[in-house]
């Protein structure tokens, strides 16, 4: 018979304070037989046991005795075995510990899921993909991985330890430990075990069996007062940028907790905050982010978060868990990228509310380095041909494609976005823009600086997005899902009805248009490219008058032979070009240019007019404005490039009513 142990804990809090062990070696158990019947502590996705979607009692291979059990699908879909396995409850407190023997066969992968409640399907709190190639990859869904390999074809043993007080998730290879996680859903209450081999260049192919299936949950007597630190959120990034962490409280006492002070030091700063008027229950969490940023730098270093003077008494009962650290390595940015973000979304989609707040959530935590798209379907803001093309490659609503990678929910968009962010572009992508507001006709010149030799069908495109897009009607309210706080917080929709009225809903980064199309035109580029070859090509379109020509923006892009978005760039319509602005009615010429310690800026003639010059940086960044004031006849200005990093900018220059732009290289 199974072998399940259930072994008690004084406690007076209640039956929950009782700890849940299994030691399974299957080696009692028949083979063929399905594990489902033999034990009812088994069961599938679908509680029907004994077919299909359960596992059978091997012999082909075993760790120990005789016995395993065996799973394998050949499908990108994974399956049909999807065999549950409950941790009698669900943990958000104490310790666990999940061990087992695995064996994944060669060429082949294996999965695995935790899942966070006692209904399947709500909570996936950890997912663990085994490829083929030896790669196995540890995630919660939210960015929180961990990234090693495993031995193929032979046995090894996995451990995932859990300090659940503290959100610690610990993986370890035969004992060693290859990384701790933070999880977004600190909890636990099943394992999932299916046959997939999809993800992180997975064949399709999975394999593999499991022996000496351990997992051991220890409970929490929570004390009377109790403040523990149990996550540390917004310190990725790149360099350079501010960011504010945000660090959770959880009250792992009995008592409420209506103050306390928090610290968080990174790279030899401190930030305090001394929290006051709260009232958090027991077992309840409280983020606190912090009003003052920090700066990240390069290299990897520790960021150490602590609770002290819970409710003005000094040490609380516990000092286990006062303290989180966590380790952050911010991205370098390759000079020259910005990375693209498409995302499918719809008003009717109740989900699609998380897409707009992680779109939000990118767009200004790295403002200058990346390009939001949101892609409508089957609502008042559809362009049908860019919603074509973009649908087949999703796999649901809302989903997102990063630079034309594999599909992503939209909260991993930052994940996708940090591996993108450091690769060096093949060439920079600019764009410069006329408007005549006669005819309303915008004039769109894509540019593609060759930083290295390139052969192949690359070609240049353009988007343009609009901000602020509101409208009447039912088919501008949007549906949603966290209506009510049932889903968890989203970006304050959890306050918001479903659906929200279209009186209340504002939409960004729209696509108005894609020109030509979404792979791009062809012939733009030859197929032949040397280092330092320019290759530009002239879009147009006409803007509509439903359209706030003030909102919109202009999203260059270079699309490489394999259908991926090779770079972009981001312009605001205000930084190329003026609604009522006319064309400039003199030359305007930078000499030297290419320059490196100083260019000269000639304007051919200038009637006792005002004259502004203003620098953009490649990602649209401004870098240097000056108003030179009423200027007359011929003039020549200076730009202090010796100031300026090495690669592409935009001048910007203003004389009266007049604007034109000139790119400047500086080396």
């Amino acid at each position: 018979m199974k072998k399940i142990y259930f072994f008690g804990v004084a406690s007076v809090l209640s039956a929950a304070a009782f700890s849940q062990s299994m030691n399974e070696n299957f080696d009692t158990y028949t083979a063929g037989s399905y594990m489902g019947n033999n034990s009812a502590a088994w069961t599938t996705w679908s509680g029907t046991v004994g077919g299909a979607e359960d596992c059978q009692i091997s012999t082909t291979q075993a760790f120990s005795g005789t016995n395993s059990i065996y799973f394998v699908g050949n499908t990108a879909g994974g399956g049909p075995q999807d065999v549950i396995v409950p941790f009698g409850g669900v943990h958000t407190t104490g310790q666990f510990v999940f061990e087992a023997k695995f064996y994944v066969v060669t060429n082949k992968g294996a999965y695995f899921n935790f899942q966070g409640t006692n209904v399947e399907g709500q909570i996936w709190s950890l997912n663990c993909q085994m490829v083929q190639t030896g790669q196995l990859v540890l995630d919660d869904s939210y960015g929180n991985s961990i990234t090693t390999t495993y031995p193929t074809a032979t046995w090894f043993t996995l451990t995932i330890d859990v300090n659940l007080n503290t959100n610690d998730w610990e993986l370890l290879i035969d004992g060693v430990s290859q990384g701790v996680i933070q999880n977004t859903n600190n909890q636990v209450a099943s394992i999932d075990i299916f046959p997939v081999n999809a993800s992180y260049g997975g064949n399709n192919q999975s394999g593999f069996y499991i022996d000496d299936f351990t997992y051991n949950h220890t409970p929490y007597v929570l004390p009377t007062l109790n403040g523990a630190v149990t996550s540390i959120t917004n310190m990725q990034g790149i360099v350079g940028i501010n960011v504010q962490p945000t660090v959770t409280v959880r009250n792992l006492g009995t008592s409420p907790i209506t103050s306390f002070d928090l610290t968080v030091d990174y790279n030899g700063t401190q930030l305090v905050e001394n929290i006051t008027g709260v009232n958090i229950a027991s077992l309840a969490s409280y983020d606190v982010t912090f009003a003052s940023a920090l700066t990240l730098v390069g290299g990897t270093l520790p960021v150490v978060a602590t609770v002290s003077n819970v409710n003005g008494g000094g040490a609380d009962n516990d000092a286990a868990d006062d303290v989180k650290t966590i380790e952050t390595t911010p991205s370098v940015a390759a000079p020259g990228k910005v990375v693209v973000a498409e995302e499918g979304t719809g008003t009717w989609c109740q989900w699609c509310p998380r897409g707009a707040v992680f779109m939000d959530m990118m767009s200004d935590k790295y403002d200058g380095y990346f390009a939001p798209i949101a892609v409508h379907n089957n609502d008042p803001m559809t362009v049908a041909s860019y919603d074509a093309a973009i649908g087949p490659l999703l796999s649901g609503y809302p989903g997102a494609i990063v630079d034309r990678l594999p599909v992503i929910d939209p909260s991993a968009i930052e994940t996708d976005f940090l591996s993108q962010i450091v690769i060096a572009p093949k060439a920079f992508v600019t764009a410069s823009a006329t408007y005549d507001s006669g005819t309303s006709l915008l004039t769109i010149e894509v540019s593609a600086d060759f930083q290295q030799a390139v052969t192949g069908n690359y070609r240049l495109a353009c988007v343009v997005t609009e901000d602020g897009v509101t409208g009447t009607g039912s088919g501008w309210s949007q549906s949603n899902a966290y209506a009510g706080g049932g889903n968890g917080e989203m970006g304050g929709y959890e306050l918001l009805p479903s659906p929200v009225p279209a009186s209340q809903m504002v939409y960004d980064h729209v696509a108005r248009t894609i020109l030509p199309s979404f792979t791009g035109q062809s012939g733009s580029v030859p197929t032949s490219v040397a280092n330092g070859e320019v290759h530009s090509y002239t879009f147009s379109v006409t803007v509509d008058p439903s359209w706030d020509f003030n909102e919109l923006n202009i999203v260059p892009m270079l699309i490489n032979p394999a259908g991926d978005i090779e770079n972009a760039g981001f312009y605001p319509i205000a930084t190329l070009v003026g609604v009522e602005e006319e064309t400039m009615k003199t030359d305007v010429v930078i000499y030297p240019n290419p320059a490196s310690d100083m260019a000269n800026l000639k304007i051919g003639s200038v009637d006792n007019e005002t004259v502004i010059v203003r620098v953009y940086d490649i990602n649209g960044r401004l870098i240097t404005e000056k108003n030179y004031g009423m200027l007359q006849g011929e003039v020549v200005l200076p730009i202090a490039t010796s100031l300026m990093n090495s690669g592409i900018y935009m001048v910007q220059v203003t004389v009266g009513e007049s604007q034109t732009n000139t790119r400047l290289v500086v080396e």
